[in-house]
């Protein structure tokens, strides 16, 4: 699982695709809150790199900018919210949010939560890095283990898509190593900031493996969840 887990089946290919265009709108409209100009707003760039390889139409694109840089008057007023706990089977996770009603995704949260342990702020971001996460994938054979020593990134592992590979960096070396791999033949796929488990867990049965990845679907359907991030190897 590590750095972030994904759900492996979906109802639909439109469900899904409707879930992450919307998880990428509102991750554009506060990016843009702090500034509507991708060379200039780094996270931004980032986003609609992302948006743009999602096959987001310019259009929809345009919008998520100018609403969350309030060109419009209807500046976004979606907050980040994080939460920590355990999926059955005491498997460590962090749930990150982003909602326009606090209120209602906690409450949401909670009782999801119910089938593993919700825990306080800190009870678990201790047991993960907080880093920088690149997904790329190689040109002509390139070296990931060279790339990422002159593109600057800390470590490296096997990416979610085939064939792709997780470069690590600080977090604030996220911008320039995602720059920098192009240069070492390695086409950038996503970049962002995230987590990484220190202690993944391990040795689970498939009865077991079926009742965590129950639960982390469930969380991960909820329309204010972004990113869920798991202790769990493999």
């Amino acid at each position: 699982m590590g750095a972030q887990w994904k759900a492996k089946h979906r109802e639909t290919a439109a469900n899904a695709k409707g879930k992450i265009m919307g998880k990428l709108s509102k991750e554009i409209q506060i990016a843009a809150k702090a500034g509507a100009d991708p060379d200039m707003n780094p996270r931004l760039r980032l986003a609609v790199e992302q948006a743009k390889k999602a096959s987001m139409t310019r259009e929809t694109l345009e919008r998520a900018i100018r609403k969350g840089a309030g060109l419009d008057g209807d500046a976004v007023q979606y907050t980040a919210v994080t939460y920590e706990g355990f999926a059955p089977h005491q498997v460590p996770l962090i749930v990150e949010c982003l909602t326009d009603n606090v209120n209602r995704t906690v409450a949401q949260i909670r009782v999801l939560f119910r089938k593993g342990q919700m825990g306080a702020s800190g009870s678990v971001a201790w047991d993960f890095n907080h880093v920088g996460l690149i997904e790329a994938t190689p040109n002509d054979g390139a070296d990931p283990e060279m790339a990422a020593i002159e593109a600057g990134a800390q470590d490296f592992a096997e990416g979610e898509e085939e064939g792709a590979t997780l470069f690590i960096t600080d977090t604030t070396d996220l911008d320039a190593v995602q720059k920098a791999l192009p240069e070492q033949g390695f086409t950038v796929v996503s970049a962002k900031i995230g987590y990484t488990p220190k202690n993944p867990v391990s040795g689970l049965t498939e009865e077991q493996m079926a009742e965590v990845e129950a639960f982390l679907g469930a969380i991960d359907d909820n329309d204010d969840v972004q990113n869920v991030y798991v202790g769990l190897a493999g």
